[in-house]
């Protein structure tokens, strides 16, 4: 069943005849009553009665013309959402920024955009690639190093994070660095700077969470490098002692990363566009 032919039956109706309805979407008549031939054949009943030069609708042409007008609708519908956020939108983030960075953003998002329904996905920085091109993901969120470069994937730099080394308040240093597991970044940067500052590892220990870190250092475990966003509270308190990497040292990135192939819908460009115009505000 052709849109076009439901297209012709509504206009006939509105219209008042085949000839008006032909002039009206720039047909010839002829092609006017082929559709209507055409769809009465698919429907294996009359539209119409042809009464002389009269025609009108059949019992069944009133019974089937507001489902044609139904299709219609929807088919307009279906077009004009394509400007207008909805659907499913499923954003992949490295977990430290599930902390400071991205509640605001999706705070604003759906007060802005009700009709989309937003999933977060864990994910870990190496498998960023493989998640985005499965289409397991539309967007991605992590924190990497700066010269993080992965070719099938439109990579933004948003914003340079600060690094914090982290210790307990008033407690002697137990020679125990604290790493994050799932970020390798972490750990390069991590040790670049416990190199620098020529610290005296002992051991080390790795965890799955930035937050389970920051409880391990206030509880006196050891010591650890995390961005200044995701401490800032703390620091704030006085529940963390911390001390600021200098810039000339190298630092982590947050990057926003999709894949070079991916279409992005509305709802996929509102939230490229808030993240954005938040990530401006990041300290």
């Amino acid at each position: 069943m052709e849109l076009r032919h439901l297209i012709t039956l509504k206009t006939i109706v509105e219209k008042d005849g085949f000839k008006k309805a032909a002039d009206h979407l720039g047909y010839a008549q002829s092609s006017v009553t082929t559709h209507i031939k055409e769809l009465e054949a698919e429907l294996g009943k009359p539209l119409f009665d042809r009464l002389g030069k009269r025609v009108i609708l059949t019992q069944y042409g009133h019974h089937f013309l507001p489902y044609a007008s139904k299709i219609i609708d929807l088919y307009s519908q279906a077009l004009n959402t394509n400007d207008k956020p909805n659907g499913k939108l499923v954003i992949g983030i490295s977990e430290s920024l599930t902390i400071g960075r991205i509640p605001p953003v999706l705070l604003e998002y759906k007060k802005l955009y009700p009709n989309v329904n937003i999933s977060l996905k864990s994910i870990d920085n190496h498998d960023v690639t493989t998640t985005l091109q499965n289409g397991d993901i539309d967007l991605a969120l992590v924190l990497e190093k700066e010269d993080l470069s992965l070719p099938e994937l439109y990579l933004e730099k948003l914003k340079r994070e600060k690094m914090v080394l982290i210790r307990p308040n008033e407690q002697e240093d137990s020679g125990t660095v604290l790493y994050t597991e799932r970020s390798c970044s972490y750990k390069s940067v991590f040790e670049h700077y416990i190199n620098y500052k020529q610290i005296d590892v002992k051991e080390s220990l790795d965890f799955q969470s930035i937050e389970a870190i920051k409880q391990c250092v206030r509880s006196g475990l050891g010591i650890s490098l995390v961005p200044y966003f995701s401490v800032k509270e703390e620091l704030n308190n006085n529940k963390l002692a911390g001390e600021e990497v200098s810039p000339d040292h190298p630092s982590i990135s947050t990057f926003l990363a999709y894949h070079k192939d991916k279409w992005l819908s509305p709802a996929i460009v509102k939230m490229i566009e808030l993240i954005r115009a938040h990530a401006q505000d990041w300290d």
